[in-house]
């Protein structure tokens, strides 16, 4: 009886010490839609981790999760992730993010690319974290941008899509608003709810501007080649905040942060909460270093609306969108 009890522990030992030694950690990865920009961010998370991983000699896995725009969608999978016990949540997009911070009280959870965190009540600061989240905003600069357009493309009168149910997407409004008022444009604004109304939206905006400015409204974005489309076959112009998704042409000029990079810099955030972190102590990141930035003209495009791009600008352009191809610098 003694020799079997001393051989259970001995087993028990073991198999806790090959446990500690076989660490692994499983993440949570969802994003609110699919398209190439959150894909973009759900690859440089992992692509850290893995890093992370292989150096330190651990095990990880992922459960990836799309809500596909529905945000009933989001709360079943923040609930999947708090039953499943994953180590580390990551939520790309607002919604999920929010789905996530309402759900999951005590998992670590780790925004990425959501533009204004504190008004969608995820942290108080952007010095900090707040209790188990933290994470990676995304906040471009559109007023920038908007006077940007206005010099390059002479537009007089600036379009915008946005999805009326998304509190990133009224945060963006506003900036954009903001934007047209200080460089003296007029602003034709249309709402959707669902991806499906996106093309309708373009065409009914096509007529009555001289060109579209898109922000990273991931509704919008998923349907974005219905809106090349459009606004292609009318000659219009179309400025872009996000460059991954003008990458494949038909896009005017983009210029904002790279989305990888940006999904490498949340997966930065999660490794420091496998090395032990607590979230309320991580600040939140943002894209404003210049190797963070990208900016991308296609002359395909400028050509057809009759667009004369500087040469200047054309040499600050790291992404050359020519003839069909894309040229890096």
């Amino acid at each position: 009886m003694k020799l079997t009890k001393t051989l259970l522990a001995m087993t028990l030992a073991a198999t806790s010490l090959v446990s500690l030694n076989a660490q692994e950690y499983k993440i949570g990865i969802a994003k609110i839609v699919q398209h190439v920009a959150l894909d973009s961010v759900e690859q440089g998370v992992k692509d850290v981790v893995d890093e992370y991983a292989k150096n330190k000699g651990i095990k990880v896995s992922y459960d990836l999760q799309n809500a596909n725009g529905d945000q009933n969608t989001a709360r079943q999978i923040a609930n999947k992730y708090k039953n499943e016990k994953v180590d580390v949540a990551v939520g790309i997009a607002t919604p999920i993010a929010i789905a996530m911070a309402m759900t999951m009280k005590d998992t670590p959870i780790v925004f990425g690319t959501v533009t204004n965190p504190i008004e969608a009540h995820l942290v108080d600061t952007l010095e900090h974290g707040k209790n188990n989240i933290t994470g990676m905003s995304d906040a471009i600069p559109t007023e920038q941008h908007i006077k940007l357009f206005k010099e390059i493309a002479g537009i007089k009168t600036l379009g915008y899509i946005y999805t009326s149910s998304e509190a990133n997407s009224k945060s963006a409004l506003e900036l954009v608003e903001k934007g047209c008022k200080e460089a003296g444009i007029k602003l034709v604004t249309q709402s959707i709810t669902n991806s499906s109304q996106v093309k309708q939206a373009a065409q009914t905006l096509v007529r009555r501007v001289d060109g579209l400015y898109l922000s990273t409204d991931n509704t919008v974005f998923s349907a974005l080649s219905a809106i090349v489309q459009v606004f292609n076959k009318a000659k219009k112009p179309i400025f872009s905040g996000d460059v991954t998704g003008a990458m494949k042409g038909g896009i005017f000029m983009a210029s904002g942060f790279n989305y990888y990079k940006a999904g490498r810099a949340t997966g930065e955030i999660v490794v420091k909460i496998l090395e032990g972190e607590k979230p309320e102590n991580i600040p939140v990141r943002l894209m404003t270093e210049a190797s963070d930035s990208d900016l991308l003209f296609d002359t395909d495009v400028a050509k057809a609306c009759k667009i004369n791009i500087p040469e200047n600008y054309l040499k600050q352009a790291n992404m050359i969108y020519s003839a069909g191809k894309l040229t890096q610098k």
